[in-house]
């Protein structure tokens, strides 16, 4: 379990940064999952907000609408040039998240709308079987930008994309891009 180690000289110039951790299905572990990417975060000097929210919100439903006793969830963080992309996997992929329209008085049903808030993308990847990963992207400021990284922050898109759909990504051809209604 990588738990956030600091980074030597070398790769702090590096643009490419990932941390992943695999935790139980567990409100305890929801709360580490954000915890732990905070401090990841602060680590490589980048902003806590909104990245802390997104993680709070895919970790939760990860643990509320995806779990399976006996298997953990994994939390992913990659940092790619300027983009920042968040990424929870859990092993109930029958299960694809959508985004809903809460009736005001409800407690609960709001987190995917607030991913697609905070998030400049997010999308999901379904398997392998049983899993699924539902990710989200924040692109980074320039002030945050190496500028010799090189980097244009062409990760993979899946297939179930949320925000701007009439924009493509420059790293799928249009026809392998389709994107949720709703």
């Amino acid at each position: 379990m990588n738990q956030g180690t600091a980074l030597p000289d070398a790769q702090l110039h590096n643009p490419i940064h990932n941390f992943s951790v695999q935790l139980s299905p567990t409100p305890r572990g929801a709360r580490l999952a954000r915890l732990l990417a905070t401090e990841q975060l602060r680590s490589w000097g980048l902003p806590l907000d909104p990245a802390a929210h997104i993680v709070a919100e895919l970790a939760a439903n990860a643990v509320t609408h995806g779990r399976i006793p006996g298997r953990d969830f994994l939390l992913l963080l990659h940092v790619v040039g300027d983009t920042l992309r968040i990424e929870v996997t859990d092993t109930c992929g029958d299960l694809l998240p959508y985004p809903q329209h809460p009736v005001p008085e409800a407690e609960s049903g709001r987190g995917l709308l607030l991913v697609d808030a905070f998030a400049d993308r997010w999308g999901v990847a379904e398997g392998p079987a049983p899993r699924k990963t539902v990710w989200a992207e924040i692109a980074l400021s320039p002030i945050l930008r190496n500028p010799c990284s090189g980097g244009t922050s062409d990760l993979p898109q899946e297939t179930r994309e949320g925000k701007n759909p009439t924009k493509p990504h420059p790293s799928l051809p249009p026809a392998a891009q389709t994107h949720p209604s709703g």
